[in-house]
């Protein structure tokens, strides 16, 4: 064979060569593509054999937990986000909370926003903030619950109302299983504004 017969074949294998190499690795790129698949709702990747997450967001989140005297505690939220500096904390949207005591009455907590520790089971709940218990209802903007510490700390434009009065302070503290109450303003000069339902109605 000539020399420029033998250049032709080398020519002609190498082309051969390059594209074998693309077809295939255009092959291996589509497999890739049809096994792996993003879930963008969510943020979770997908293949045939296992769930991984690679972010820190969730869905439907419901946490149960139980103090040592019985009282069982259960929130749950439309989604939440892992805090990636510490795992044991987590932020949440739209809440619903109660607290089951176990000599008393449940306590029902909703709120847009919160923020949920799983190793104490401390929540913090802010922006529309809303307790409901027996006859009684709080509307406030912050809320700092701790269901080991037996007590909760609700604050910013506070309204508490019953069967009997309505009352507007700047705080109201409780005892959660007593629910002992203490309400105030942070200013000592200011008073707390309490609205006597019964008697205006008489008026009327």
């Amino acid at each position: 064979m000539s020399k420029k017969n033998k250049f032709k074949v080398f020519l002609i294998s190498l082309s051969i060569f390059f594209i074998t190499f693309k077809y295939l690795n255009l092959s291996k790129e589509n497999f890739n593509n049809d096994e792996l698949k993003i879930d963008k709702s969510t943020n979770k990747t997908l293949d045939n054999k296992e769930e991984t997450y690679f972010s820190n967001f969730i869905k439907d989140v419901r946490y149960n937990s139980i103090d040592q005297k019985g009282n069982l505690y259960i929130i749950e939220a439309e989604s939440g986000e892992i805090d990636i500096n510490k795992s044991n904390v987590i932020f949440l949207r739209k809440i619903k909370a109660s607290v089951q005591l176990k000599n008393s009455n449940k306590i029902e907590i909703f709120s847009d926003f919160g923020k949920y520790n799983t190793d104490n089971y401390n929540t913090i709940f802010s922006r529309n903030v809303l307790v409901k218990y027996l006859d009684s209802i709080i509307e406030a903007e912050y809320m700092d619950f701790s269901i080991l510490k037996n007590f909760m700390t609700i604050s910013k434009n506070v309204i508490y109302k019953n069967n009997q009065n309505i009352v507007k302070a700047d705080v109201i503290e409780m005892i959660i299983d007593s629910k002992d109450t203490k309400i105030f303003m942070y200013d000592s000069k200011k008073k707390v504004n309490v609205t006597n339902i019964k008697k205006e109605n008489e008026y009327n």
